[in-house]
Order: C-alpha cells, then sequence, then structure tokens
C-alpha cells in the first residue's frame, strides 16, 4: 500500500517539455505543471508570446524554466533544445506533444476538399504531424537512454470522428467563416496512430505513450458556431482551454503508470453519441 496516494499526482521532481507552450492550451498546460512543481522546458516559434508566458511563470509559481524558439518541423533545432534541456536539467521525464498549427493563408487552409493545394495540405501535415513525429524521435531517444518517460500528444476528436458540417454553416471564427478541412482530420488521425505504435513499441523500456483529444474548445468562435456545436454534445456546451488540464496532469504524474496507448477524450461526452 502507498504511504500517499496523493503523491501520485506530485510533480515536484519531474522535467516536462512543453511545445506550443505559448498556444491556447499549451500556456493552460504550462500555468498547472508549474503550479503542481514541474521544471519546465517551453518550446513555441512565437517569441514574444514565450517570453510573457516564461515571465509569468518565473513571477508566480518560482519553478525553474527554460524557454526556447523553436520550430517543430527543423531537426536540429530539436536536438539543440535537446541538448540545452540535458545540460539543464539532466533528464526529461515528459514530452507534451502539442504543439500545431493551421496556416497563415486562411483562404487556402479553408478551401474546399476538391480544390486544396497540395502544397498546403503538406505545410499542415509537417507541423501537425511531422513535427510530432520529430519531437517524438528526439526526446524519446533520450527517454530510451534513462529508461523512462512519459509522452503525451494533443490529437483532435476530428482524428477519431468526422465534423458534422452542418455546424459550420454561417460560423465564423475570428471573423471569417471556417470549416474544419480533410488535412485537419487526417493529422490529427496520425497522431492517435503515433500514439499507439510508440506506446506498444516503447512500453518495455519503460515509457509511457498518451494522447488526448480535445473536443470544441472557447476560443473566439461566433455565436453560431457555439450554439450548433454545443447543441451536439451531450453535455451542451464547449469546452472551456483549462478543462484539457486535468487530462495532462494525469497522464504526465505517477497516477497514470498503467496507462499507455490510450486516446483520452476530453469532449463533453460528443464521441458517446
Amino acid at each position: 500500500m502507498l504511504d500517499s496516494y496523493k503523491q501520485l499526482f506530485d510533480l515536484s521532481n519531474k522535467v516536462v517539455l512543453i511545445t506550443g507552450a505559448a498556444g491556447i492550451l499549451g500556456s493552460h498546460f504550462s500555468y498547472a505543471l508549474a503550479e503542481f512543481g514541474a521544471k519546465l522546458v517551453l518550446l513555441d516559434v512565437n517569441q514574444e508570446a514565450l517570453l510573457d508566458l516564461t515571465k509569468i511563470i518565473k513571477e508566480k509559481y518560482s519553478v525553474e524554466c527554460l524557454a526556447e524558439v523553436c520550430d517543430v518541423t527543423d531537426e536540429d533545432a530539436i536536438r539543440s533544445v535537446r541538448s540545452k534541456a540535458l545540460q539543464r536539467f539532466k533528464k526529461i521525464d515528459v514530452l507534451i506533444n502539442n504543439a500545431a498549427g493551421k496556416s497563415e493563408d486562411s483562404d487556402a487552409f479553408f478551401a474546399n476538399f476538391e480544390n486544396y493545394d497540395l502544397d498546403q495540405w503538406g505545410k499542415i501535415i509537417d507541423v501537425n504531424l511531422s513535427g510530432m513525429f520529430l519531437m517524438a524521435k528526439t526526446i524519446g531517444a533520450q527517454m530510451l537512454k534513462q529508461g523512462f518517460g512519459s509522452i503525451i500528444q494533443t490529437a483532435s476528436i476530428y482524428g477519431v470522428m468526422a465534423p458534422d458540417q452542418r455546424i459550420y454553416k454561417g460560423s465564423f471564427y475570428l471573423n471569417r467563416e471556417i470549416n474544419s478541412p480533410a488535412v485537419y482530420s487526417v493529422a490529427k488521425a496520425g497522431v492517435v496512430g503515433l500514439t499507439k505504435h510508440l506506446a506498444c513499441l516503447w512500453a518495455e523500456h519503460g515509457i509511457r505513450v498518451n494522447s488526448i483529444s480535445p473536443g470544441g474548445v472557447q476560443s473566439g468562435q461566433n455565436e453560431t458556431f457555439q450554439r450548433k456545436y454545443s447543441a451536439r454534445v451531450p453535455m451542451g456546451r464547449m469546452a472551456l482551454p483549462h478543462e484539457m488540464v486535468g487530462a495532462i496532469l494525469f497522464l504526465a504524474s505517477e497516477a497514470a503508470s498503467y496507462v499507455t496507448g490510450q486516446n483520452l477524450m476530453v469532449d463533453g461526452g460528443l464521441s458517446a453519441w
């Protein structure tokens, strides 16, 4: 019997590397992990947002923190970050493989399927899937040397189920009409597949690999979208960004020591229907 069940969630001796750390979900993951005492390696391509995040974490939580601008599609940059993290902390316990992107060209990203540009398709796959592969490959190699580690990858409900296109009629996000393109579903389905493959490949080496699939998160969608989406969810609403945090804390901690190869749906019950 354990001396303390509360200790299962103690992250004070964990070194956690987070990609997309300054994003909508990544910033909540970063704050929560800091509050639970983890030492952090924060990666993002947005230098300004990353500096702001790091300043808040150091002032509010007083934990050790290394911040680096890093493009997850650049293998050399990832290797450099790994070296810096090991020089500073000597190990990497957890990888939150979270970085994702849409596109700088919204028209190309939201184009209909029959007119979708192959170059645009490739750019989205590069960040949302190939970037996951490169991070898992590079940080996973260190975990293999250590003989322990936990990798948590951010997938999506749309990697498991198809989007209901009816939701998107009249729906806007940040003042433009939107849809959910096939490339996003394909990339996120790939994340789930990668998760399961690595979980079975590395289980005997003490490495756990899981993913979370967030449902729709409130982040600037118009009232029409929120109403239509919420009508499809058993809980009757969209998620708030902080509601993804519990899954991350669980999977990063020893409370999930016998959990691997799982895709945890954090979706208000949408996938149950």
